[in-house]
């Protein structure tokens, strides 16, 4: 037991509202590539833009191999002792929502109720109409595209279906952006988990947290630009440590 840990765990003890930030690096633990680092994601393959995805059938169709391919390797993992620490703390009555970059629905697959996730980047585990907004399943899309070699269409309004996460060009939803901004400004600990905290609007609920009045701790691998601005830095690996930290509470 290091003493940052300790003081961590008595940061959130002393909290009574606690709103957790996660980003790619609590997943990773999960084998989930990260988007930036060398081997991400977007070193491996270019991203597709929304304006594309909309405009090019080509874009749609190499947007879906690749979704029901599952290269890009978002979805079927499990989640991580990092996830179940952060849905045991949830559950001392702790952490009042988690506001997640990541689409892989790891936090809600542990356990967390999904009212508390707020979901920056959407979910890359079902699919939503462009149109009409109408929830489709991933599973049902993949056999019809595999079957007729059909682009997915919506069932309801034939709009263009595109899988539920924020892709590059494309606006974060308004109501989204504010959930997790009256969060952030109600809680009096903010604590990121796995973020390297260089993606805005993202990267600004820290510091909006901060100069609220709220104490702000960051454990991540790797510094960060907001490590200066923290009350509490931890560079440890997310699982291990936010275990041990919970077990102290």
């Amino acid at each position: 037991m290091t003493a940052a840990r300790q003081a961590l765990a008595r940061m959130i003890a002393r909290a009574e509202r606690v709103v957790v930030f996660t980003g790619a690096g609590i997943s990773t633990e999960s084998g989930i590539p990260d988007f930036r680092s060398p081997g991400g994601v977007w070193s491996r393959m270019s991203p597709i833009y929304f304006q594309d995805f909309v405009a090019s059938e080509a874009k749609r169709r190499e947007a879906w191999t690749r979704a029901f391919s599952g290269v890009a390797g978002w979805v079927g993992r499990s989640p991580n002792a990092g996830h179940r620490a952060v849905t045991e703390l949830a559950g001392l009555g702790k952490v009042a929502a988690v506001i997640t970059q990541n689409v892989d629905n790891l936090h809600q697959a542990s356990g967390l109720p999904p009212e508390k996730v707020i979901e920056l980047h959407g979910n890359a585990g079902y699919a939503t109409c462009l149109e009409c907004g109408l929830r489709h399943e991933l599973a049902d899309l993949k056999a019809a595209f595999l079957t007729t070699d059909a682009l997915p269409s919506c069932r309801a309004c034939g709009g263009v279906v595109k899988t539920a996460t924020i892709s590059f060009g494309q606006s974060l939803p308004e109501e989204v952006l504010a959930r997790a901004e009256a969060e952030t400004l109600a809680c009096d600990l903010f604590l990121v988990l796995g973020s390297s905290l260089v993606v805005y609007p993202a990267s600004a609920f820290p510091l909006i947290a901060k100069q609220n009045g709220a104490a702000l701790a960051i454990v991540n691998r790797e510094p960060t630009d907001q490590d200066s601005r923290a009350d509490l830095v931890l560079h440890d690996e997310i699982g291990p440590a936010m275990s041990e930290v919970a077990s102290l509470l």
